[in-house]
């Protein structure tokens, strides 16, 4: 069966164990290659991702497609780290040291 990207759009994705990661909201393309390389998804399951961020599934982990997208592989749960540079900007400005 062959589907065409835009029929892709709004379809659910499940993980393998059939949780609910969200809904497919854009198709990532390679041009060179004029291959499907992603499916994005703008709201995720907090349950899934840490914060429901964005995220963008590999299309190598698509085990089939039809009425929804059904994943072969997803992690238990994506976090995002926290570099120095962003711990400092989520916990807001540090007061200078005392001399």
């Amino acid at each position: 069966m062959l589907v065409e990207m835009t029929e892709l759009l709004g379809r659910q994705i499940y993980t393998p164990d059939g949780r609910l990661l969200g809904d497919v909201d854009n198709v990532v393309v390679d041009v060179e290659t004029a291959k499907i390389d992603g499916l994005y998804v703008d709201e995720t399951s907090p349950m899934l991702v840490e914060d429901s961020r964005p995220t963008n599934i590999p299309y190598r982990w698509v085990s089939a497609v039809n009425d929804v997208v059904l994943l072969k592989y997803f992690p238990r749960r994506v976090s995002v780290k926290k570099t120095p540079a962003r711990a400092a900007k989520e916990e807001g400005p540090v007061a200078p040291a005392a001399r």
